[in-house]
């Protein structure tokens, strides 16, 4: 149970475990000893990324005893919120920039200096950013085209997500003990 909660520490970026403590180095060779970390820091993180039920967790679990099998559900339930927050944090840190609110205003402008009857409705986004602790808005106006070309871009950007989630789960394998 002791190795399970210092793994969560790992996940949520304090100290993992060491193969130095407990005599860990006796049961697992140093191969052994890297693919049960990761096999359980990658458990854990799907577990919680996807929200997955305590029998969905048993089914992963499925070839350890019932004693261990319910210690991994107990820690994995216990401090869900506080992984959950890490995983949250750790995906958010990959950019420098990270999106903290947005706005957004839809507008007819009914002429120009150019034109008498223009008629075009326009969307003025306003995102607010946090870049290296310090907060922007960045404004945008768009019209109906550049519109469509953003929300295209955005379901593209979205599919290849999915896609390379569903891709690496594919190649999860776990260790068991």
């Amino acid at each position: 149970m002791q190795l399970i909660h210092r793994v969560v520490d790992g996940v949520c970026g304090r100290h993992g475990p060491r193969r130095s403590e407990c005599d860990y180095s006796d049961r697992w060779s140093l191969t052994e000893w890297l693919e049960l970390i990761d096999s359980l820091t990658s458990l854990i993180r799907l577990s919680v990324g996807r929200g997955l039920s305590d029998q969905e967790i048993q089914t992963l679990l499925s070839d350890l005893d019932t004693g261990r099998n319910d210690a991994v559900v107990q820690c994995v339930r216990s401090r869900f919120d506080e992984i959950r927050h890490a995983l949250v944090g750790r995906t958010n840190s990959i950019s420098s920039t990270q999106l903290q609110d947005f706005d957004w205003q839809l507008k007819l402008a009914l002429s120009s200096d150019k034109l008498s009857a223009l008629n075009t409705p326009l969307l003025n986004l306003t995102l607010e950013l946090k870049e290296k602790g310090i907060q922007r808005a960045v404004n945008i106006e768009m019209n109906k085209e550049e519109l469509q070309t953003l929300i295209s871009a955005l379901e593209a950007s979205n599919k290849v997500m999915l896609e390379e989630l569903v891709l690496s789960n594919n190649k999860m394998s776990f260790v068991y003990v």
